[in-house]
């Protein structure tokens, strides 16, 4: 029944997936030609899990499914701005950084904001994501809601600068950077909290089930019930709070464990990164 109603949704996006394989072929050859020491043994692993884990979010028909609940949305959401960016950062060798960031330097172009204004700006514009009145406007309007959703994607890369970053001098060590853990867990906690708050207090509908209707030409006052009786209901938005905290969680202490696996020589006598 969820492919049937989904039969227009269920596609892969061709351009994002010939994309994706042109920057695994880029990546590739640079390995081929820069083996290690320059190259970290884990970070040709990390980078492409982490552009394919991208496609599978944004360009696959897993994307359709994710409008089906609130629970499903989270997880998807929380993937894109929690644990992929972290592995692309990892798999970004120290080498090919520093010519990134030549051209950046040779062309002039703006400072980008420093990491706790990012985590703020990103913690703020995530939470206004999902205020149910906001979320409601954006889906009626599906460039406002790609634009809005770019924009997190790209200040969840530098929010998470500090311990995963590709150029030493900008990682945070010891107290510091447990700090900025905390910091991260205590900002993002409101988005999370939004779902759970609501479930509490009565449920809200899922503005992703009327974009889904629109594109199947279904009537507007009709209720489309694709999932079992747990899904789109109080249950599920507090799952949906409960999933982003846990995923949010993990990819943190995940992160910092593979940042200390692929820079362990660097790093062989700090302890960091405690859970």
């Amino acid at each position: 029944m969820i492919t049937a109603l989904l039969a227009e949704q269920l596609i892969w996006d061709i351009p994002h997936l010939v994309f994706t394989m042109m920057i695994t072929c880029s990546y590739i050859l640079y390995v081929k030609h820069n083996p290690p020491p320059s190259i970290k043994p884990l970070q040709p692993i990390l980078f492409l899990v982490g552009i394919w884990l991208l496609y599978v979010m944004i360009g696959s028909p897993l994307l359709a499914f994710s409008y089906l609940s609130f629970s499903f949305h989270m997880i998807q959401m929380s993937f894109l701005f929690f644990i992929i960016p972290p592995l692309i950062l990892l798999g970004i060798p120290e080498r090919l950084y520093k010519k990134m960031e030549a051209f950046y330097l040779k062309w002039k172009m703006p400072a980008i904001i420093e990491p706790k204004i990012a985590l703020i700006s990103f913690a703020i514009l995530f939470l206004l994501y999902h205020l149910p009145n906001i979320l409601s406007i954006l889906t009626d309007y599906p460039i406002l809601q790609k634009t809005y959703v770019i924009l997190l994607f790209l200040l969840s890369f530098r929010m998470v600068w500090p311990i995963a970053s590709p150029n030493p001098r900008d990682r945070f060590l010891t107290e510091k950077r447990k700090k900025y853990l905390w910091q991260s867990s205590v900002y993002i906690m409101p988005a999370c909290m939004v779902f759970i708050i609501s479930a509490l207090f009565g449920s809200m509908n899922n503005p992703f089930l009327g974009e889904v209707a629109a594109h199947l030409c279904l009537p507007a006052d009709r209720t489309i019930q694709v999932l079992p009786a747990p899904f789109n209901t109080k249950y599920d938005q507090m799952l949906a709070g409960f999933f982003m905290i846990g995923l949010h969680k993990i990819g943190l202490v995940v992160t910092c464990r593979l940042e200390k696996n692929v820079y362990k020589e660097i790093m062989k006598n700090e302890q960091i990164c405690q859970e």
